[in-house]
């Protein structure tokens, strides 16, 4: 079989059918859906024959763009663990509290999930050069998998992006440039370089495949909760791709009769207060956003300060009778060392923001301590060392071990 299982793509702005198998950035500058043939894939393939194959991104092949006979640009991205997190959820006072830890993937992130997916089109459709603004983790994500597709990769990223991220994509082949500016500046650069340069937009949403790489997000917590879905999901929210791609998941697999609940989780939106875009919006009740100014925080992956899917973002939020909310920048650090300590997870700083949010919403009664609650960790917290800094004890070796001991108390 050579083909996949999609229709068409279709303008997510105003439902503009667009065909398959052509390469498409944005339409109207605005994010494209790909679109399924549900009834054939329903008939094709049922939950049980999924949970037979091997346990990775790509065993959800019939709701991926991929044609069948197409090899995937994988780096073995294997499902992320669903980690129960009883200390953690006792401290907050309630017991049913999750993390899908997203640290674990290749390249210690989320985006791996988005660049298997856009890569493997990339290649497939002929693509030889592409390019991308980066605030963080889809810099390294892209050179990983552009690599390994022998893609030619430019990275533009502001000058004080985390310097992990700086190292990995160097390292991965990329050519990476630094920008004074923060990443919509990085955006413009790629996109007005895109004519003379040759390469294709990978930015968040300026394509339509990274998207159904992250809605896998969504598949895989579906399967490991048996086709059940929980009641909340806290979701760090930049550029918006993995809400997103959760929300059009549960659409698919209510759409397919897969899940055994009608109920759809209330996706919750987190952003620090130094960049809230998508927050600001919600509380006007607008569907778009506006350009978030001086944007600042050390959560890196959410210094966003304007997102071409905005309104999906919003839509999403507001059909999932969710919300969106700010974390405060000074508990970014306590919360990485709280919620690691208390489960040895590696939290990143994006991440500390939804337990901010989600202290502040138990506190107010807007979730229940007994709901099902799901974070999502997307990053390891080793990419971030900036963010965490450490001010440790130092232990004299040449004192005696009672004075050493009583230092230590």
């Amino acid at each position: 079989m050579s083909q996949s299982f999609v229709t068409h793509l279709e303008a997510a702005i105003n439902g503009t059918r667009l065909p398959a198998g052509q390469v498409h950035g944005t339409h109207e500058g605005r994010p494209i859906w790909v679109r399924y043939d549900l009834d054939a894939i329903r008939n094709a393939v049922t939950p049980d024959e999924i949970a037979k194959r091997e346990p990775t991104l790509w065993r959800y092949r019939e709701l991926l763009p991929l044609p069948f006979d197409a090899e995937p640009v994988s780096l073995g991205e294997g499902m992320s663990p669903l980690l129960h997190c009883p200390r953690l959820g006792q401290s907050l006072g309630m017991s049913q509290l999750y993390v899908k830890d997203e640290s674990q993937l290749p390249t210690g992130s989320f985006k791996s999930r988005g660049m298997t997916a856009a890569l493997s089109l990339a290649k497939h459709l002929g693509i030889t050069r592409v390019a991308l603004p980066t605030a963080g983790n889809a810099g390294g994500g892209a050179a990983a998998y552009s690599a390994r597709a022998g893609i030619e990769c430019f990275v533009f990223m502001p000058e004080d992006t985390p310097i992990v991220n700086q190292m990995e994509a160097y390292q991965f082949g990329a050519k990476v440039f630094l920008v004074n500016g923060l990443i919509n500046d990085c955006g413009r650069l790629v996109r007005e370089g895109a004519a003379r340069m040759g390469w294709f937009d990978l930015s968040t949403l300026k394509e339509p495949y990274r998207l159904e790489g992250k809605k896998t997000m969504g598949l895989e917590l579906a399967e490991q909760l048996g086709w059940h879905l929980p009641d909340v999901i806290l979701y760090p929210t930049g550029g918006g791709t993995g809400l997103v791609g959760m929300h059009k998941a549960f659409a698919e697999l209510r759409q397919l009769g897969w899940l055994k609940t009608d109920k759809v989780p209330r996706l919750i939106s987190c952003q620090a207060e130094g960049c809230a875009p998508i927050a600001r919006a919600f509380d006007k009740g607008e569907r778009f956003a506006e350009l978030f100014p001086n944007a600042a925080t050390v959560a890196s992956g959410l210094r966003v300060p304007v997102a071409v899917g905005d309104f999906m973002i919003l839509d999403a939020i507001r059909e999932s009778g969710g919300t969106a909310r700010t974390g405060k920048e000074a508990n970014i650090a306590p919360w990485m060392v709280r919620s690691a300590s208390a489960e040895g997870i590696s939290i990143c700083p994006e991440t500390a923001v939804c337990f901010d949010v989600l202290e502040s919403m138990l506190a107010s009664g807007e979730i229940r301590p007994d709901e099902s609650v799901v974070v999502f960790n997307t990053g390891a917290a080793q990419k971030y060392l900036e963010a965490l800094p450490l001010n440790l004890p130092k232990v004299n070796k040449d004192q005696p071990i009672d004075a050493i001991l009583d230092a230590i108390g």
